[in-house]
């Protein structure tokens, strides 16, 4: 592999070295100089992790060859100020409590430095047209917005210096007062070591060949030439696995790696050890596989026909199902002045989380095998792991790295079975990141979903039955789903007193990527349905938005359709609010512009510019 050689000042020290010729500007700072504040989350110039000086540029480093910067001056995040002392930016991020998870924050940083150094007396548009190359994925940036304008502020004298006092010195009452995040110094300087910035002595890399068949027998897998590569150290697959081969959160059915057969484009077969990440990514291009392809299921609908079974030792498609039954809704319906009718369908979700999926693992000096990853489910990962391993519970052992980012998307375990299988075999440490196009194809993601929703209502509004049936692609193993669909279920009729209710929530097996935990589990989708048949009921009845609502909202005392009793209840309250935030004129959404004033006038709303009304003409009204 060839090299070249740089002469060039970092963080004001003058550097020559030798480096890897296909090296980039973020490779040589990450890996030859370990100046890991510097992080890499997409890979394509889009999230600003990566964001350095280059004579006094700011610029997107996973871009930059390193070769085009011989010569040149760099600045890092750390050469900014430490956790002892901060610069005004930093410390500013700390006041406000910017630093949320803090994988984008050292990027962050970086561009609020490269804002003010350009334009001191910036305004907050300016500040957001100049950070506008840096995406945050847990603050909503206002945080972020503030903590730029005070640091701005401080600069220009406009404020004091003490207002940094606020953090260092927090109230006495911790009772609403903002309290310090002792963290945040770390995450702002860029010192915060998350699992792809980790490094231990002899460690190796593990790469993985993953299935570009959604759905096929494997026939023969001939590692020969593979392990035959210099620099190549072992490989493991399915037959490796010294116990139970079967995990998963709700349901036992996901393989370490891929047995007998793959089920979904992107499962896991074969991961290979190696003294380098190119060795080892060589190595997965020597590997052969022979397929059998078999028939695929992509559908939802068709797999509740089971005429194709993902997983042969289940009778059924079916991961999951909820019911949930209410009163009589032919009763229900039968008192409806009016019944709608409409189908609503989301599509699968990528988390998008910035830190992508990364740990290592190893066995310490006391025979325990450790995994260290930024799970959030780490105490049933390590009861997974013991099965799998067939070790004693007290020979596993969890860390929980620092989570740059996870939103569900890191409950489920997906890579940590193939790093302990190789720790195992090697007794050397292994360290697996995921590029962001591996951790798309084969993580879990938000459950797509097909919901039809039947409503009656009263004239004034009143709903007198619903029925409603959500079928949820799980995709090719159980992962979360079926607390997905127990979320769905619970929370998916909304925050209405609905007296006669029908609800199935089915969360079905496809040859489609894994669907799993994120936020909300499921409510969202079938909230989506029933905000959009309250808006279209709003406009079949002619009545306004909110007021339908607070028809049927939940009181205090009201039992839920599971039958909880409410010792309180909010909506009325949130409703209100938002009523007043929007500046709504009251009236049906029927009417618009200057027949309701609600458009344009200086004290009003601005129309929407995104589209998302939906037409009025799509529900099928049946009565």
């Amino acid at each position: 592999m060839s090299e070249i050689k740089l002469n060039l000042t970092i963080n004001g020290k003058n550097i020559k070295r030798s480096t890897k010729s296909h090296y980039r500007l973020l490779d040589f700072l990450r890996e030859d100089l370990n100046l890991t504040g510097t992080k890499e989350g997409c890979g394509a110039g889009e999230c600003g992790t990566c964001s350095v000086f280059v004579d006094g540029k700011l610029i997107k480093s996973c871009l930059m060859p390193a070769a085009k910067v011989n010569g040149s001056k760099i600045e890092t995040v750390e050469s900014l100020g430490t956790p002892d002392k901060m610069s005004e930016v930093q410390k500013a991020f700390c006041l406000t409590g910017a630093s949320q998870c803090g994988f984008c924050i050292p990027g962050m940083v970086m561009a609020a430095t490269s804002t003010l150094r350009n334009n001191p007396k910036s305004s907050l548009e300016e500040i957001k047209e100049e950070m506008g190359g840096n995406i945050c994925r847990c603050t909503g940036y206002q945080k972020i917005f503030e903590a730029v304008e005070i640091a701005r502020d401080v600069i220009n004298k406009k404020q004091n210096k003490n207002v940094f006092d606020k953090y260092y010195k927090p109230e006495n009452s911790f009772i609403g007062a903002n309290v310090k995040r002792i963290d945040a110094p770390s995450k702002v300087t860029g010192n915060l070591k998350y699992a792809a910035d980790m490094k231990m002595q002899n460690m190796l890399h593990m790469q993985v060949l993953r299935s570009d068949r959604p759905h096929a027998k494997i026939k023969k897998i001939d590692l020969s030439k593979a392990l035959k590569l210099k620099g190549v150290v072992t490989a493991v697959t399915s037959d490796d696995v010294p116990g139970i081969d079967n995990f998963g959160v709700f349901v036992e059915d996901q393989p370490v790696l891929a047995k007998n057969k793959v089920r979904y484009v992107g499962e896991a077969i074969v991961a290979v050890a190696a003294e380098s990440v190119e060795i080892a990514k060589e190595a997965l291009s020597k590997i052969k596989i022979i397929y059998e392809d078999l028939p695929c299921l992509f559908e939802s609908e068709e797999a509740l026909k089971d005429k194709i079974l993902i997983h042969e030792n289940y009778k059924t498609n079916v991961v999951k199902h909820i019911p949930i039954r209410k009163g009589n809704i032919d009763e229900g319906f039968a008192k409806a002045d009016v019944i709608i009718e409409d189908d609503f369908s989301t599509q699968p979700v990528d988390h998008a989380y910035l830190e992508p999926m990364a740990g290592i693992s190893y066995v310490d000096q006391d025979g325990v095998l450790t995994i260290v990853s930024p799970s959030q489910n780490i105490t049933h990962h390590r009861h997974m792991m013991a099965k799998i391993m067939n070790l004693p519970i007290h020979k596993v052992r969890f860390i929980m790295s620092p989570v740059g980012g996870g939103f569900g998307g890191k409950e489920d375990m997906i890579y940590q079975g193939m790093l302990a299988l190789l720790a195992m075999k090697t007794r050397l440490p292994i360290k697996y990141v995921m590029s962001r196009e591996e951790d798309i194809v084969s993580t879990a993601k938000r459950h797509p979903t097909k919901t039809h929703y039947k409503m009656g209502l009263l004239n004034n509004g009143k709903i007198t039955a619903v029925e409603i049936k959500t079928l949820s692609d799980g995709g090719a193993y159980g992962c979360s789903t079926e607390g997905v669909m127990r979320k769905a279920a619970i929370l998916g009729a909304g925050p209405y007193h609905i007296e006669n209710l029908k609800m199935d929530t089915i969360g079905v097996y496809t040859n489609n990527t894994p669907s799993g935990a994120f936020r909300s589990f499921g409510a969202l989708q079938t909230e989506f349905a029933t905000e959009s048949m309250m808006d279209l009921a709003s406009e079949k009845l002619n009545l306004d938005p909110f007021e339908i609502r607070r028809v049927n909202a939940f009181k205090k005392g009201d039992l839920t359709h599971t039958k909880q009793k409410l010792n309180s209840a909010s909506i009325n309250n949130v409703l209100d609010e938002l009523e007043k935030l929007c500046k709504w004129d009251k009236g049906s959404s029927n009417h618009r512009g200057e027949e309701r004033k609600d458009l344009n006038g200086p004290d009003n709303r601005e129309s929407c510019t995104l589209g998302a009304r939906l037409e009025t003409n799509r529900s099928r009204v049946t009565k």
